[in-house]
């Protein structure tokens, strides 16, 4: 539990520190975007590394409406050291149009970062994802283990955008101590 709050902390103080709600250079927001299609559960495959979520493997992201109508957004992952779910819940509000996959996330009070689209599947089974600037990235699928293809796909693409690709964390799903 003191993990969770630690996240916490750390993610209200990234979101201040790194000027709250903005799009790297080069990142463009998807366009149509639905999100009525985007909710539920998603994976995570990749990510760039982080200290809220050093060290978790299984994660994965549950989107569904509040209800205030905003987003909801559950954010889980097992600690294999401590063989424990850590889990955060936040919201998310559009910033602009709610069709364009341009959204604001705070998982602590009234501190928001930024969740852009930048590649959505049209099936909505794949999604690219920035934070403010290109030290926050993540792939995210539908199934936990997604083909070659798109892992390639994807870290061509973000190295085009300037993501530090080399640094990509591949996520590990399947057996761990939290089962």
């Amino acid at each position: 539990m003191k993990r969770v709050f630690a996240v916490l902390g750390f993610c209200a103080a990234a979101s201040v520190l790194s000027g709250c709600v903005r799009l790297p250079a080069g990142v463009e927001p998807v366009s149509p975007f639905t999100a009525d299609r985007y909710l539920g559960q998603w994976y995570e495959i990749a990510r760039l590394d982080h200290r809220f979520e050093r060290g978790l493997t299984q994660v994965s992201a549950h989107y569904s409406y509040g209800d205030d109508g905003e987003i909801r957004v559950i954010n889980r992952g097992c600690d294999g050291p401590s063989g424990e779910w850590q889990q955060a819940e936040g919201r998310a509000k559009f910033v602009g149009s709610d069709d364009k996959g341009f959204l604001k996330v705070s998982f602590f009070g009234p501190f928001y970062g930024s969740y852009a689209i930048f590649e959505l599947d049209p099936e909505y089974r794949y999604a690219f994802v920035s934070g403010p600037n290109h030290d926050y990235l993540w792939l995210l699928a539908r199934e936990p283990e997604p083909d070659a293809s798109l892992r390639h796909q994807f870290v061509k693409q973000a190295g085009e955008l300037g993501f530090p690709v080399d640094h990509l964390i591949w996520v590990k799903h399947g057996d761990s101590r939290c089962d």
